[in-house]
């Protein structure tokens, strides 16, 4: 079935960037929320201007989703300035934190962290980001062992490439991304007991081809570009992201959370519209790829969240239909 075939989560706000998890047996959904705008696309990502987040819930695929409303908005995180743009949430100890990027006061993304007694908020944002993050998309991954881990990273208007020095470099801001070599690895870095901090040190997150060599930075069906995802699947770790201007959902798989990890395949061919971006769930022994595309306004900037059940073969390849 085509992504355009499939109906929307819900038509009352444009959500997009949708982040599932399974909480107390129920399915809550952490989509961005976009709002309309005057801007002009552009590659920085202006038209995107979202200032709040909602929250989502379903006791089942299919079945009546609720909008639990705005769980947090940009006029209460202190150090915000702009652009509320894909969130993620997790649980640990009776607390849900909820991750979020947004530009900082003078226009350099960072993540946040938001905390709730409840999985739907509303979460009461920490007053400083996380220190040492930068960049776009936190997905975070809470392991069988307990141990927590924060994926991030997003070239182009998410700022990965201004980055390559340790520093914020303004200046390579135009150069969009890698132009030559490997391309830019997406990051990853432990979380601490209290989800709050980085438990150590921020690192790359490796992804190789069948052959064990790096993804060049000129292979744009297959390098990262942004929407960092980690899920696990009968003991295997499946990093899952975007290309971007190819418009292709893709994996690689790997051993451990931190990698490295090897390019497995395409899951999601392009839908409507530029961005495409997506999280990917088990609930009630099926399992579940959320996505978004521009069905309900065929603009890039006002989305729409669906879903999908998704397959594995006996190789653990990720299938769109029934092995």
């Amino acid at each position: 079935m085509a992504s355009t075939d499939l109906k929307p989560l819900v038509t009352n706000i444009f959500t997009a960037d949708p982040s599932a998890h399974v909480f107390n047996g129920k399915l809550y959904v952490y989509p961005s929320h976009d709002v309309q705008t005057d801007i002009q696309d552009n590659d920085n990502g202006d038209q995107y201007a979202m200032n709040d987040y909602h929250v989502l819930s379903l006791e089942d695929v299919g079945g009546p989703v609720t909008d639990h409303g705005v769980a947090l908005s940009l006029a209460d995180i202190p150090w915000a300035g702009k652009q509320l743009w894909a969130p993620d949430a997790a649980t640990r100890d009776g607390k849900y934190y909820l991750f979020f990027p947004a530009r900082d006061k003078e226009n350099v993304f960072r993540i946040g962290v938001a905390v709730s007694d409840v999985p739907e908020g509303p979460f009461k944002p920490e007053p400083k980001p996380i220190e040492g993050s930068f960049s776009i998309d936190p997905a975070s991954f809470v392991d069988d062992d307990g141990e927590a881990y924060l994926y991030f990273g997003g070239i182009w208007g998410g700022q990965l490439q201004c980055w390559t020095s340790g520093k914020f470099d303004k200046d390579s801001y135009s150069n969009m991304e890698a132009q030559s070599g490997n391309a830019l690895y997406p990051k990853v870095a432990k979380l601490s007991k209290d989800m709050l901090s980085f438990d150590g040190p921020v690192q790359d997150v490796v992804i190789l081809d069948k052959e064990g060599k790096s993804l060049a930075a000129s292979d744009h069906d297959r390098r990262f570009f942004e929407a960092a995802w980690m899920h696990k699947y009968n003991g295997k770790y499946y990093f899952s992201y975007s290309t971007g201007d190819t418009h292709y959902l893709c994996y690689a798989v790997g051993d451990n959370p931190l990698g490295p990890f090897t390019y497995g395949g395409r899951i999601l061919e392009p839908v409507a519209g530029w961005t495409t971006h997506h999280s990917i769930v088990e609930h009630k022994g099926k399992w579940y790829l959320f996505h978004h595309d521009t069905s309900l306004s065929g603009k890039n900037h006002l989305r729409c969240v669906k879903v999908k059940e998704i397959f594995y073969n006996k190789e653990g390849e990720i299938q769109l239909t029934p092995a």
